[in-house]
């Protein structure tokens, strides 16, 4: 009884699975169970596709696997008798007809093609990609669109003589009168001629709305003009010491730059113009720019000095002197008369030096630090940023090609423009930025279509329909 009871508590013993085939009552000998290589699908229309160790026979083809075998020995043989010719010759062949093939054996054959709405979507993307074609590179001319003569423009380096308004009208002041070019219909006028006491004219600029202009003299006083009536609005005397080099303007306020080092704010609807002074600079303050924001100044004078200021800190009780300015940069080694603040970066400002300095820098305005430095090899008169593209137009002096193109940040010569003969004084920059003006010494004012047009301001290609539902009509 013991010992059936030790045999019942036994645990039966496992048998070992025999790799047969699943399929019941087939005959031969038991081999072992190898799964195929296509899929057990019923439709008659599944492809297999092989092995990746295994050569396909259906996929290879035998002639040009034997072509491939025995060609290569018979150059070989004949490698001393053919001429370099007719080797090129046989490559070029080789290459037309045999479309790259050098592959003898074949592993699977070529994937399915798509079919239905697949192959109807691959067309439609093929499509699409020669409607919209990559970005092509902008075109820049090397050669002034439009010159017209300035006869008697004063060749100094200190004054800014020419002003683009908001109204596509051109200001350039030729000794003692002021002449406006109407860019829309290409007349001129002439506006203003000072009389020699008060002559000539060392600065112009246009008000934010392009229907007022400031007039600096070298008498010290300021004219205000309306252009759309030519009549004298006002003169602001008193401000400056001397004659008047650069002009400003921040909505109603017109800041002065003077020989006198002085800077001015004055709020032209006021009887008391003057509202604040800034000093800063021991000699002729010959550039000015507000930023696009309006709340920080930049000024550049005879002194080799570069200013910020901030229209927050400027103080309003001119009894008090002066107001403290929230940089200063000393680096450079001559005059600073370039100044432009960039348009896609507030903070960002390049200043542009004079015959011992003929180097752009450029400042962060927050933080008061010189972020790069590029040496221009000539004296830089003007700055201008485009307003499309992340590129820098300078103007040099006593160089072949003194207009110059550059790729910010790498500083790269983008081009050089040819036209003057003789270093440019001014730059000016359209509306719509993308024409640029410049007077030089040559007594020329040429027109460069320097900065083209803006991808975000060319109309939209028209989109063209070639979907599943192209033959029904458009309703109109």
């Amino acid at each position: 009884m013991e010992a059936a009871g030790c045999s019942s508590s036994r645990p039966p013993r496992r048998r070992r699975p025999e790799l047969l085939p699943p399929a019941p009552g087939s005959a031969g000998p038991s081999r072992p169970y190898m799964p195929s290589l296509c899929t057990n699908s019923k439709n008659p229309s599944t492809k297999c596709y092989g092995d990746r160790f295994i050569p396909d026979r259906s996929a290879m083809d035998m002639d040009m696997a034997y072509y491939l075998l025995t060609e290569p020995k018979k150059d070989q043989e004949n490698e001393g008798m053919v001429s370099p010719a007719k080797q090129a010759y046989r490559r070029l062949l080789a290459e037309k007809f045999l479309g790259g093939r050098t592959r003898i054996l074949a592993f699977r054959n070529k994937p399915p093609e798509p079919e239905g709405m697949l192959q109807q979507f691959s067309a439609e993307t093929q499509t699409s990609s020669q409607i919209n074609p990559a970005k092509q590179h902008r075109k820049i001319p090397k050669f002034a669109e439009r010159t017209l003569d300035a006869p008697g423009v004063v060749d100094d380096y200190y004054l800014n003589v020419l002003d683009w308004g908001s109204k596509n009208v051109v200001s350039i002041a030729l000794e003692n009168t002021l002449y406006l070019w109407n860019s829309s219909d290409s007349s001129t006028s002439e506006l203003v001629t000072v009389d020699d006491d008060n002559g000539p004219i060392t600065s112009v600029s246009w008000s934010c709305e392009g229907q007022h202009i400031a007039i600096g003299l070298n008498s010290s006083d300021i004219q205000l003009w309306d252009a759309s009536t030519s009549r004298k609005l006002r003169t602001l005397q008193g401000v400056h010491e001397s004659r008047v080099g650069s002009l400003a303007w921040n909505s109603s306020i017109l800041t002065t730059g003077g020989m006198d080092g002085k800077i001015v704010n004055n709020d032209v609807r006021m009887r008391s113009h003057i509202v604040q002074t800034y000093r800063g600079h021991a000699a002729e303050v010959c550039g000015l720019r507000w930023s696009g924001s309006c709340q920080q100044l930049a000024s550049g004078g005879n002194d080799n000095l570069v200013h910020i200021w901030d229209a927050s800190m400027a103080s309003s009780n001119p009894s008090l002197g002066h107001t403290r300015w929230l940089h200063r940069f000393n680096d450079h080694l001559s005059a600073v008369k370039a100044l432009a603040w960039c348009p896609f970066q507030s903070n960002l400002l390049a200043s542009g030096g004079g015959g011992n300095d003929r180097c752009i820098k450029f400042w962060n305005t927050h933080t008061g630090l010189c972020l790069n430095s590029v040496d221009t090899g000539a004296q830089v008169c003007a700055l201008i940023w485009n307003k499309n593209e992340k590129e820098l137009l300078s103007a040099c002096g006593f160089i072949q090609k003194p207009l110059i193109l550059w790729k910010y940040p790498s500083m790269v010569k983008l081009a050089e423009l040819e036209g003057h003969t003789s270093r440019v004084l001014c730059l000016a920059q359209s509306p719509d930025g993308n024409t640029v003006a410049s007077v030089a010494a040559d007594e020329t004012l040429r027109f460069w279509n320097v900065f083209g047009t803006s991808e975000a301001l060319k109309p939209a290609a028209k989109t063209v329909h070639t979907g599943m539902f192209n033959s029904f009509s458009h309703i109109r």
